[in-house]
């Protein structure tokens, strides 16, 4: 890992409800030490909170050009007096497809009080119609004065709810078990800064709270698996006009196969045999001109399913669905074609379990500042899901973000600062008393 500084940071080497516990599907994480801490009533300074979103929402920032807004973390860190030697990089970004400039800024603060150590997160990296925002107050609402473009919410209102609750702590020395802030890069293109960081770089901690789109009082404790897909086909080609019985057209091959899964069931929504799961086509290559029997088509598709078992199934069928359809388009002479299709798993489902302290926690923090905690459990996945995978069990929150990755998205205030309050109380927490059980201290 490398150490941060206020001019530079590392030099590259390179969709988103509520199910019983008593159920764990695959890649559930068993619930850990029941006691969890019981909220500081410390309130947030939202005049400094929005002045912190205003400043992130403004960096351009994709997913692997992080290195900007990473530096201007670090920069409010350091001037709020955060030491040098607690602000690192990790190498995440020389592991993923995309080498991006920057790799996950991971901060950690001992203890001024004793306590399971406590991680804060959300990721930096945007949606590419978010590039070029101009953030504006609206009323109650941040949007973008740049109609072309998103706002970028998601998920630098997240960046900005973690930072603000840590600058608020160093301003005012408030006292805090360990704390780790982990601010995540590409996250829009593969949940990569979860997936490749260590648990022994965060410190491993106990308790974590992942801070992205939607609600403060929604609490998501689980997520779907996803699997990706990228299927080849080699047609034959010939003249369009002159000889196309002589041609197999990687175009047809590909119709009939997303034809076969939409008539059989195995396209869009899934609903077989009890279980719930989707699949998608999504993209489509293929074509030269039109004066020629189309000899090549890539696309790329996709699985998703809480059950493990069920998305194997889908795979399957897309699999099945696109070798009949070679079987079926030959040329005069009896030649076909042929398809490969690929595939690796994006991130695996996860389900927390109620009682899990993290969650607990979460609702706790919730219904503190006056708002009802609702779990969720989502169709889309989540840095959340890696973090599960890593060891690390994390519950996410929303922060404000409405109609993301769209023209349209726009930041609620009212949400935004009872997030930041809510993280206030989540990052100086340190009781190990039940949250339904009263602390000593405050009575």
């Amino acid at each position: 890992m490398k150490k941060a500084s206020l001019k530079t940071a590392t030099k590259p080497a390179a969709d988103k409800k509520n199910v019983a516990a008593s159920r764990q599907p695959a890649g559930s994480v068993k619930p850990a030490a029941r006691k969890v801490a019981t909220p500081t009533a410390a309130a947030p300074d939202l005049a400094a909170a929005r002045r912190v979103v205003l400043d992130l929402l403004a960096i351009p920032g994709g997913s692997g050009n992080e290195k900007d807004v990473a530096q201007r973390i670090v920069k409010w860190l350091r001037e709020a007096g955060c030491p040098a030697d607690a602000i690192t990089f990790d190498s995440a970004h020389t592991k993923t497809p995309m080498k991006g400039n920057v790799g996950n800024l991971i901060v950690k603060l001992p203890g001024t009080e004793v306590g399971p150590r406590r991680l804060l997160m959300a990721h930096m990296d945007t949606v590419p119609v978010c590039i070029g925002t101009k953030p504006v107050v609206s009323g109650r609402f941040i949007k973008s004065g740049n109609p072309a473009t998103g706002l970028g919410a998601d998920d630098r209102a997240g960046c900005a709810v973690v930072l603000s609750t840590a600058l608020q702590i160093l301003h005012k020395k408030l006292p805090h078990p360990p704390l780790t802030l982990l601010f995540g890069i590409q996250e829009e293109i593969g949940l990569y800064g979860a997936r490749f960081v260590k648990a022994a770089d965060l410190g491993r901690p106990k308790l974590a709270f992942n801070f992205d789109g939607g609600s403060v009082e929604k609490i998501t404790v689980g997520a779907t698996g996803g699997y990706r897909m990228d299927i080849v086909i080699e047609g034959i080609p010939s003249h369009a006009g002159v000889a196309p019985e002589k041609g197999v057209s990687a175009i047809v091959i590909a119709s009939l196969a997303i034809a076969s899964l939409v008539e059989n069931g195995w396209h869009g929504l899934i609903l077989k045999e009890g279980k719930r799961g989707t699949s998608n086509v999504g993209m489509i290559h293929a074509g030269a001109a039109t004066n020629v029997v189309a000899e090549a088509a890539v696309l790329r598709a996709e699985a998703r399913s809480h059950d493990r078992a069920f998305r194997a199934k889908i795979i399957k069928a897309i699999e099945a669905a696109f070798s009949d359809a070679v079987k079926k388009v030959r040329s005069v002479d009896g030649k076909t074609g042929s398809v490969r299709c690929d595939g690796h798993l994006d991130y695996e489902a996860f389900r927390l379990a109620d009682d899990e302290p993290c969650v607990v926690a979460a609702q706790g923090a919730v219904r503190a500042i006056g708002l009802t905690p609702r779990l969720d459990i989502s169709n889309g996945g989540l840095d959340a899901n890696w973090m599960a995978a890593n060891g690390i069990p994390t519950v996410t929150l929303g922060c404000g973000q409405m109609e993301i990755h769209t023209t349209k998205e726009q930041l609620s205030l009212d949400a935004f600062e009872a997030a930041c309050a809510a993280a206030l109380r989540l990052a100086t927490a340190t009781s190990c008393r039940p949250l339904d059980e009263p602390c000593p201290a405050h009575k």
